[in-house]
């Protein structure tokens, strides 16, 4: 088993295979740089061997290639326990998470946006009742406290109180 303290790595950052995508969108949502390898030009996933990153993968090859250096086995399917693992393996805890910080598109870290910027942008309903909005620059994504934010805080504290 592959344990990390965070003080050794502040910032932790991931690269996921492929197989592995709703847990790439789960620790975005959560606020971690995850890089998915299917959105990787070239190299891919093993041009990231010798960077902080830490490695998530399901494939026990890539696991054994890597040694135990900044690679995690992931070892369930389901992408609940999945998250639960990465959480527990690097003892990640609620002050190490920036809720809905990085697009969950692109991975790049969301931009306050006035509500005037995004008239016209987001359902006439959501643009009445909300008043709070993030974006992202690259892909131009709008996001805002809908029912997906609770349902995804009520994850997040379930998440955290196995721990």
């Amino acid at each position: 088993m592959f344990v990390l303290k965070l003080e050794d790595r502040p910032e932790i950052a991931f690269i996921a295979e492929e197989t592995l995508g709703k847990l790439a969108k789960w620790l975005r949502i959560l606020g971690f740089d995850t890089i998915f390898e299917p959105q990787l030009p070239g190299a891919g996933f093993s041009a990231f061997k010798s960077t902080a990153r830490v490695c998530l993968t399901k494939t026990v090859q890539r696991y054994e290639r890597f040694g135990s250096q900044n690679i995690i086995l992931i070892t369930s399917d389901r992408p609940s326990e999945q998250l639960q693992q990465v959480v527990t393996d690097l003892n990640i805890g609620p002050p190490d998470i920036h809720l809905f910080s990085r697009c969950t598109q692109c991975n790049l870290p969301t931009i306050a946006l006035h509500k005037s910027d995004v008239l016209g942008q987001v359902p006439d309903y959501i643009w009445q009742t909300h008043n709070t909005f993030h974006g992202c620059r690259q892909c131009g994504h709008i996001f805002w406290a809908g029912s997906h934010f609770v349902h995804a805080q009520k994850i997040i504290k379930k998440l955290f109180e196995c721990k």
